[in-house]
């Protein structure tokens, strides 16, 4: 059996696993914490079946692993000591008696999300002749992103730890010059396997992982349902962030005058 059936197939189970929990506890958040550490788990695995040498695959499972285990336990605490998020309590409420089959449609296209989007671990797993200096700037790359991501997470949870701040946006640190520096993050760190690929027979179609990343975030995963999400929660306050600062990519606010 190839590792991309392997990766198929456990993805597929974890999720429906993932299903029954969130039939019981009514939290949908558990679909985020199972594709976090389902990345994390698939590109060790590709690295180490693949046939890239031995300083590309180290490279490569520690990369997706470190960068997937910190999301992971990030969404895991939210999860697992909050309220279901806002998104897929919507979701449910709009579901309202379709919300059980229409959950276990949205968990099991999270498999396939899996399956889809560790695609360039496995291709950059195939390169067997790396660059080590572009491997060494995608570590850096990636390092960079990581910190970024890390610290933006930091930020606000420590901002939501306030009562005072129950309603408001947001805006220390990162979040002063993006509204999602998460998501940037994340999708810088894309950037990190076609230049991991250069040299393999996949390695211009690995900079389709940076360009699809950016899609599903921008226009369809990520921002839109984060939007919405804050304007029902926040309003106001919230229309006047998003009248200040940039949306993805960290610029300077604008004046609120």
């Amino acid at each position: 059996m190839s590792s991309l059936m392997i990766v198929a197939i456990v993805s597929s189970v974890a999720m429906l696993v993932a299903w029954i929990w969130q039939q019981r506890t009514k939290n949908a958040g558990i679909v985020d914490v199972v594709w976090a550490f389902g990345m994390m788990i698939a590109g060790p695995w590709y690295a180490f079946t693949g046939s890239a040498p031995l300083f590309l695959q180290v490279s490569l499972g520690l990369l997706v692993a470190a960068w997937f285990l910190r999301l992971g336990a990030h969404l895991a605490h939210r999860v697992f000591n909050e309220a279901e998020d806002g998104r897929y309590l919507a979701m449910r409420q709009a579901l309202a008696t379709h919300a059980s089959v229409g959950f276990l449609v949205f968990f099991i296209l999270q498999a396939g999300f899996i399956w889809v989007l560790t695609l360039p671990f496995y291709a950059v797993a195939q390169n067997s002749q790396p660059q080590p200096l572009l491997v060494g700037l995608a570590l850096l790359v990636a390092g960079i992103a990581l910190w970024g991501e890390a610290t933006a997470d930091r930020q606000l949870v420590k901002f939501r730890q306030n009562p005072a701040n129950r309603g408001k946006s947001c805006r220390d640190g990162w979040w002063r010059y993006s509204r999602h520096p998460n998501y940037f993050f994340e999708w810088l760190h894309w950037f990190a396997y076609p230049l991991m690929g250069l040299g393999g027979e996949y390695q211009y179609w690995l900079w389709l992982a940076p360009a699809v990343m950016f899609t599903f975030l921008y226009f369809f995963t990520g921002i839109p349902f984060s939007e919405q999400q804050a304007l029902r929660s926040r309003g106001e306050d919230y229309r006047q962030y998003q009248q200040t600062t940039p949306m993805f990519f960290p610029w300077w606010p604008k004046s609120n005058s």
